[in-house]
């Protein structure tokens, strides 16, 4: 394959992945806004602890996605798993968009969010494994690190403009216009991008590894555990620490900046978009970094700092009075997990041959996220009811020791990589 030709594919698969992200982490940004309308009248903290858990409540499907998409992706193609999962995402975030408030049509309301949040975590199962996946294959041996990080640059994309919408609604809008209606237009600009995306994805040509793949091999649940258990382990490990501190660092930041630090709601958006703007720029430096040295030391360079740094930074953004010095404190923070965001796709990819890659990739990591990343924010705010907040650090920091256990006993993936086998 010429090199314009990698590039524009994997330019186009990025685009894609941009806007699943967007649409997932839409729920996140404006879940302030759209948690009163889904729950009955009462206390404004329970209200908020509802919405969170059915945040969670959609990672615990993205493991069903995983193993569903993950063997379809397998045997049918990452293209087709692609285009699979951004038509359901298209369908929940529709469903968020429409759905009458609670007081409308009372329980309905609840039910519907939740069925909408657990097709979405359906399609980001499928999604993670199928981008990761396609991106890895297409990039060359040479710069597969720099190329692969591109997947979490779109993530945090993702995230980044679903916070800019946030930010462009809460300055042309009245309070109380947002407040009653203004939430659902990010949903709504979401499932129109799906749409666009989708005849895209159509378009993308196929990987060389899954062409040439190993005949006779299927992909499936019990193949993954029975002939590869080491290394679904080593990607749940690895990945344990790793996306509680994501979400800990970023998506949880911004509610901790409102509700522990004092911050107002537009101005604890504005740090959170500011300092996920350097760290969305950070993925490919490191990831080209990564092609460089390897993939472990990154990985272990984020565990040591994790491990070391976790309890200050929270305990320094607790009495926090500066958007400047939140803003600081909180892209240190997220410069620390960027040595496992920026490869850990590639990480997982190089461990499995071509016939069970996507499931390999998608199935342990889905897992791991929905039990760790998801769960950080209504962890963190059960948390802060106990009276314990600072528990919540404790609990990011063994995570990350563990994970850094991980790094250190597994082989630098990029000289021992699967990829380079097809």
């Amino acid at each position: 394959m010429s090199e314009s030709k990698r590039i524009k594919s994997i330019l186009g698969g990025s685009a894609g992945n941009l806007v699943e992200w967007y649409d997932w982490y839409a729920y996140a940004a404006f879940t302030a806004y759209l948690a009163p309308h889904y729950f009955p009248k009462g206390d404004p903290v329970a209200t908020q602890l509802n919405a969170w858990a059915i945040f969670a409540v959609g990672f615990f499907m993205r493991p069903i996605g995983g193993w569903l998409m993950g063997v379809y992706g397998d045997r049918h193609g990452r293209k087709a798993g692609l285009t699979l999962s951004v038509t359901l995402m298209c369908l929940g975030s529709l469903m968020i968009a429409v759905t009458p408030s609670y007081e409308a049509i009372g329980a309905w309301a609840t039910v519907s969010l939740v069925a909408a949040r657990l097709i979405q975590g359906l399609s980001l199962g499928g999604e993670y494994g199928a981008s990761a996946t396609y991106l890895s294959e297409m990039a060359g041996k040479q710069r597969r690190g720099f190329f692969s990080s591109f997947q979490y640059v779109t993530l945090i994309s993702g995230q980044l403009i679903a916070l800019c919408v946030l930010i462009l609604l809460q300055s042309v809008l009245a309070k109380e216009d947002l407040a009653e209606w203004g939430w659902r237009l990010p949903f709504l600009i979401g499932a129109a991008l799906a749409v666009i995306v989708f005849w895209l994805r159509r378009n993308l040509p196929e990987t060389e590894s899954f062409d040439k793949r190993e005949a006779g091999k299927k992909s499936s649940f019990g193949a993954l555990f029975r002939e590869h258990p080491r290394e679904a382990a080593v990607v749940m490990l690895l990945t344990a620490g790793g996306t509680l501190a994501f979400y800990a660092y970023s998506i949880y930041l911004l509610t901790f900046l409102s509700n522990t630090s004092g911050f107002s709601k537009e101005v604890s958006t504005q740090i959170n978009a500011g300092a996920l703007l350097v760290f969305m720029c950070l993925q490919p430096l490191a990831g080209a970094l990564s092609d460089r040295i390897g993939r472990k030391p990154l990985m272990v360079g984020f565990g040591v700092l994790g491990v070391l740094l976790t309890w200050p930074i929270f305990t320094a953004l607790e009495t926090v009075d500066s958007p400047v010095m939140a803003f600081l404190i909180m892209t240190g923070a997220l410069v620390i997990v960027t040595g496992y965001t920026s490869i850990n796709a590639v990480v997982k990819a190089e461990l499995f041959p071509a016939h069970i890659r996507t499931l390999g990739v998608a199935l342990p990591y889905a897992l791991a996220n929905a039990i760790f990343g998801g769960t950080a924010p209504a962890v963190a705010l059960k948390f802060k009811e106990w009276g314990w907040e600072r528990g919540f650090y404790l609990y990011v920091t063994a995570m990350i020791a563990i994970s850094l256990v991980t790094y250190l006993k597994m082989r630098d993936t990029r000289e021992h990589s699967k990829i380079l086998e097809d």
